[in-house]
């Protein structure tokens, strides 16, 4: 009868709490909290509990938008989309529209999207276009439409529109290739930026650190990507892994600060087969409203190759009085973003791999404070570095500076990150806790049991 007691005890205390445990140990043990899709599935991941809207045939019928916002719409194989959105007279405006081609559609190297802004008199204020590119291979793109304060152009507060066409094999908005008139889902991310308090430089900095250092060394870590922008991986210096399939895309960022630069660099590993595909691998960095800063795309034979980026500027508020693109887009701190795409013509010479992917991430110069702004920008953490993710600090140093106000993520795993509590030891201390209370409860059992 005790022996039966003893059992009872130890299944009704430690049970149902080591089930809890042993999930979390296995999440703790993981390379990281599994936000991307499982390999193989090249599909886009929408931001969660985006809002659908329905694009207009014209300015009468424009489908409305919201700052901080993120929307779902869908873009018609020919024509355009007009949307609205409502701005003050003091607020810069950045509306991206990423499009996401079915992943077995067919594109050219011209196809994409084009991203324009107006105001209510139909005077143009921006023009923005994204396109496939050597790659061949569909994959989310992303365009950015501007409303800026401070230009002759489109100035005051009121009603402006979003004009969103397809970009067809000629260049132009009617002819999309052959086979690709499906329609392309839209995710749209509207945000606003203020003015700042007080007047500052009104020219870019005339000099910064162009050189390309040496790439580091160092065993990788295993690090899989994001399946789009809101569930992008965040990383910081470091040399990281990953493996990809063709037609593959995966979303990574990197928290800067004011004063922070970024190297970045993807080396697709060796592969048998034989042949030449262009476009192979495809490495974009893109700003924290999701604008492109630079891109480059490699050209594979098999033989591990890098792509590097070209060489940015540090993060500063004065880099928008630039000419070149690739510095007036590093204008502001916040998450920048990798992205990855491994084209999917890659199968024919190669094979459905995997591949293996290694990321070499380089952050260099001195943090310090930005700007003050007048009022607050929209989403209100759009341009705050949100710091190193919770799960990679159980792994090491990111390396990433982080703004004020933090960063998200689970309270567990900040807990366990900060205390600095290894995964084993974390076991050993819950099982001697729930050791000590089935030990209690059977002396209170054996105590409450009559002898003869």
């Amino acid at each position: 009868m005790r022996g039966r007691t003893r059992r009872t005890v130890w299944r009704t205390a430690l049970l149902p709490g080591l089930c809890t445990l042993l999930a979390l140990c296995a999440l703790f043990a993981s390379p990281g909290v599994p936000t991307a899709a499982a390999a193989g599935d090249a599909s886009y991941g929408f931001a969660p509990g985006a809002r659908t809207v329905e694009g207009g045939q014209g300015t009468a019928d424009a489908g409305r938008l919201a700052p901080g916002g993120v929307y779902r719409s869908s873009l018609p194989g020919a024509g355009s989309l007009s949307y609205r959105i409502r701005l003050t007279a003091g607020d810069t405006a950045y509306v991206s529209v990423t499009a996401v081609p079915p992943a077995d559609a067919a594109v050219s190297s011209t196809d994409g999207i084009s991203v324009t802004v107006q105001d209510a008199t139909g005077l143009r204020c921006s023009f923005a276009s994204a396109r496939f590119g050597a790659a061949l291979s569909p994959h989310p793109v992303t365009a950015v439409g501007e409303r800026e304060t401070g230009r002759s152009l489109c100035q005051g507060g009121g009603t402006y529109y979003v004009i969103v066409q397809r970009l067809g094999a000629d260049g132009s908005g009617t002819t999309p290739t052959a086979g690709s008139e499906r329609p392309w889902d839209l995710e749209i991310a509207p945000a606003t930026e203020p003015r700042t308090a007080r007047a500052g430089a009104t020219a870019a900095p005339r000099t910064w650190d162009s050189a390309t250092p040496e790439p580091l060394g160092g065993t990788p870590r295993e690090r899989s990507g994001g399946t789009g922008f809101a569930s992008a991986r965040a990383l910081g210096q470091g040399v990281w892994r990953t493996e990809l399939v063709p037609g593959e895309t995966r979303f990574y960022k990197v928290p800067l600060d004011w004063g922070r630069q970024l190297h970045a660099s993807a080396e697709l590993g060796a592969a048998a087969g034989q042949g030449y595909v262009g476009g192979a691998l495809d490495l974009s960095l893109h700003n924290p409203v999701r604008d492109t800063v630079e891109d480059t795309a490699l050209g594979y034979t098999g033989t591990a190759r890098p792509a590097v980026l070209a060489p940015v500027p540090p993060v500063e508020y004065a880099n928008r009085y630039a000419v070149q693109a690739a510095v007036t887009s590093v204008r502001f701190a916040g998450d920048y973003y990798l992205v990855l795409h491994l084209s999917e013509r890659l199968t024919g010479p190669f094979g459905r791999g995997p591949f293996a992917v290694t990321l070499r991430v380089q952050v260099s110069g001195q943090a310090h404070a930005g700007p003050r702004y007048a009022g607050r920008p929209v989403p209100a953490d759009v341009f705050t570095a949100t710091g190193q993710d919770p799960v990679a600090a159980l792994t090491g140093d990111t390396g990433a500076t982080g703004g004020a106000g933090g960063g998200g993520g689970d309270p567990v795993l900040k807990l366990v990150a900060a205390g600095g509590i290894g995964t084993g030891t974390l076991l050993l201390a819950v099982l001697g806790g729930w050791t000590l209370v089935a030990r209690r409860s059977q002396t209170r059992a054996s105590a409450q049991k009559p002898t003869a």
